[in-house]
């Protein structure tokens, strides 16, 4: 399904080389059966509601689904993936200039390759590099392929915020029957937060490595703020885990973001949303030689939000409305965040080691085979 185009993104200016993806797997794989929501319905009469019942069935089976029409044409998309290329073509030089300060919390700029052990001797494989809000408190230098394309990274990451992700977070207060800009209000753009613009490069691995690995590249994990959006990535290497503990395949489908829901909304509702338990895995055979380029957003809470849980007529008629071991009484967004971020890089056991992992203030962090 072709996406709307939006006007709110400048045109590009750089003579960056065009992306082109790669094609998407012949393998019949074992997806997972998702959910997609049309954005186009949002603003026509009844749409949210149509919409918000759609994701309130989709979200008591699994909290990952699609979204399409979200405003943006394919070759914008594109346009990212190709700055996101020409990023990790940098000599590694350049980029450490722009080191994120992984070790304390910090998110920001680039995680170099092989940083995490994840298994004994074998070092995690891929490349980060986090654009923050474009809000003064958050700004920074960056390389000068950033630089040279802000105007249109930062059109793109505002208009994911205003236009894609303000919808997803109105439909989550309709479904709670809290006022609609409940969640907006917490998810403000000119407020400090740890929203992000994410380029990721998976490298690929020799099939001895993934034998080494038994073909997980990245452990079963949940994400840290509120929601995760994936630009399609026909590279099929991403599982989702089921509510009875199965792995699927996430489908690549052509014109659609997948999302998925993560730590802070499931704090917020006392585990009614669940924080969605993925996973990254070798690629099929006719994929396996190609790096996995990479384009996320991540959707964070404002820093100074209490991760308590809201007050809901529907968290309260479901049983979700008593203070459990799911809520995280006292703590920030920004504090949870930036205590995943430092623990995630610290040099403890390798991940395959670890199972559950003690994050601030009593809460952990788990991870699954």
């Amino acid at each position: 399904m072709a996406a709307v185009v939006s006007s709110s993104v400048p045109d590009s200016t750089s003579s960056i080389p065009t992306y082109h993806q790669i094609p998407e797997t012949k393998y019949e794989l074992d997806w997972a059966d998702l959910a997609t929501l049309d954005l186009s319905l949002f603003d026509q009469p009844g749409g949210k509601e149509r919409l918000a019942n759609q994701l309130f069935d989709a979200i008591q089976k699994i909290g990952f689904f699609y979204i399409t029409n979200f405003g943006l044409a394919q070759d914008q998309v594109d346009r990212q993936f190709a700055i996101g290329k020409q990023v990790f073509q940098l000599s590694t030089d350049e980029k450490l200039k722009y080191r994120a300060d992984l070790e304390n919390g910090g998110y920001n700029g680039y995680k170099p390759l092989g940083l995490r052990e994840v298994r004994p001797g074998v070092n995690d494989n891929t490349e980060i590099y986090n654009i923050p809000k474009f809000i003064p408190e958050l700004e920074r230098s960056h390389p000068d392929i950033i630089n040279e394309n802000r105007q249109e990274i930062e059109g793109f990451a505002r208009h994911i915020h205003d236009h894609v992700v303000g919808k997803l977070l109105v439909l989550f207060a309709i479904i709670l029957e809290l006022p609609e800009d409940f969640f907006l209000q917490r998810h403000r753009y000119d407020e400090r937060s740890d929203c992000h613009l994410r380029y990721m490069k998976y490298h690929h691995r020799t099939p001895e490595q993934n034998q080494t690995l038994e073909n997980i590249w990245v452990k079963g994990h949940t994400d840290f703020g509120s929601l995760t959006l994936l630009f399609r990535q026909p590279v099929a290497a991403l599982q989702v885990r089921t509510p009875e503990g199965n792995w699927k395949w996430v489908k690549p489908y052509p014109g659609s973001i997948t999302v998925n829901i993560a730590d802070s909304l499931e704090f917020l509702t006392n585990g009614f949303l669940k924080s969605s338990i993925h996973r990254v895995v070798a690629p099929p055979p006719d994929q396996a030689e190609v790096d996995r380029l990479g384009v996320l957003y991540f959707v964070r809470p404002e820093d100074t939000l209490e991760l308590r849980p809201v007050e809901s007529s529907v968290l309260e008629r479901l049983g979700y409305n008593k203070t459990t071991d799911g809520s995280a009484v006292g703590i920030t967004a920004g504090e949870w965040v930036k205590a995943r971020v430092a623990k995630g890089v610290a040099k403890e056991k390798p991940r395959s080691e670890v199972s559950e992992q003690t994050i601030i203030g009593g809460k952990s962090a788990k991870y699954y085979d």
